[in-house]
């Protein structure tokens, strides 16, 4: 194999790549990249058995071939090379090296074959769809930080995507829980996409999907089966298993009797629970929320630091609530809304609680209270 690439196209496909690989591999192999030069393309293939990402970048290819190198070393290198510099390629099959050329240096790695490299098994996907790569991020993007990180109920680690029935009609959905908060986000349903078969998301695949998805505008292919997920666009395909699991009926966690209706500037509320919580101790993190006519006390006492409190002008007009939350399930709900109000949804002080952006239904986030 002998190719040459621009150093920026090189160094975009192996940061994908190594950040696929993970850092401890027990199989050598794992550890590599699989560079593929043939006509004018070259991929760069990575996988650590779960997820398998594939990209492509223009070349110049003297001569077709295949080998594995190590795909860290090979990110490092790449990344302290010259900015606009020329990258050759040689890969030679009888010394088991790759030789690595920029300039004035010269590297000497190590390979392994080409045959011993694991590619995912191709399947056949039950549903394909395309989407805008803004929807698709705003999806992903406001339900995972809910995503629990508990191995032990290992079907919660990943976002649940699938379609539902809203008030507005059938939807594409996106949810996440760890029993302790709940994110629900849901984007118009996409042509070709109402018999997508349920399937959860692992996190690790949610996190290098988001990474594909800078360009608002572009359109992201989708391929569901009850297996795997696929996304691509045309330089990138991102195929990963889904976690072989059943998620909860996350429905019956979601209150529809909240009829106690706090109205608060969003960041103004985050900068007063960090504030507060600043004094509250670490293993609690609990924060007080006291509501009266147009005023909420938030408030902290923790014997060993200190007490604070703060108080916020809010939109409210119902009974005398006192109702206490993890300060830090507040604060990474109050970062999702985009709009400038947030509206809270109250029973009691024992009840899970609703905040949703307006009176925009189409992400909606639950948290469950704590004792204060």
């Amino acid at each position: 194999m002998k190719a040459s690439i621009e150093r920026s196209a090189l160094l975009k496909a192996m940061s994908r790549a190594q950040s696929v690989v993970e850092r401890r591999n027990t199989i050598p192999i794992l550890a590599n990249v699989l560079i593929e030069a043939d006509g004018a393309d070259i991929s760069f293939r990575a996988t650590d058995l779960d997820i398998e990402v594939v990209d492509k970048a223009a070349a110049m290819v003297s001569q077709a071939g295949s080998t594995t190198v190590g795909a860290g070393l090979l990110h490092e290198i790449v990344r302290k090379l010259p900015d606009g510099s020329t990258v050759e390629l040689h890969a030679d099959a009888a010394t088991g090296r790759m030789e690595v050329r920029a300039g004035r240096s010269h590297f000497s790695l190590a390979t392994l074959p080409r045959e011993d490299f694991p590619v995912m098994a191709s399947s056949e996907y039950d549903t394909n769809f395309s989407t805008k790569a803004a929807i698709l991020r705003r999806l992903f993007d406001k339900a995972k930080f809910a995503i629990s990180t508990e191995e032990t109920r290992y079907y919660l680690n990943g976002i649940y995507l699938h379609s539902a029935t809203a008030p507005a009609g059938q939807m594409l959905r996106a949810v996440a829980t760890d029993g302790h908060r709940l994110a629900c986000i849901d984007a118009e349903l996409p042509d070709g996409a109402d018999a997508i078969p349920g399937v959860i998301v692992p996190r690790k695949t949610v996190t290098e999907v988001l990474k594909l998805l800078a360009d608002d505008d572009a359109d992201i292919a989708v391929s569901v089966s009850e297996t795997k997920i696929r996304f691509a666009t045309p330089e990138i395909t991102l195929t990963s298993k889904v976690i072989d699991g059943s998620f909860p009926d996350y429905t019956r966690v979601i209150p529809q009797q909240n009829q106690k209706r706090m109205e608060v500037d969003a960041s103004d509320f985050a900068k007063a629970v960090d504030r507060v919580s600043t004094v509250s101790s670490e293993r609690s993190r609990a924060v007080k929320l006291a509501l009266d006519e147009d005023r909420l006390i938030l408030s902290v006492n923790a014997p060993d630091s200190g007490a604070a409190d703060e108080e916020l002008a809010v939109a409210y007009a119902d009974e005398r609530l006192e109702i206490g939350f993890n300060a830090k399930y507040l604060l990474e709900i109050a970062s999702q809304v985009d709009r400038e109000n947030a509206v809270f949804l109250f029973n009691s002080s024992g009840d899970p609680t609703l905040m949703r952006e307006g009176n925009d239904d189409s992400a909606i986030y639950v948290v469950m209270p704590m004792r204060v």
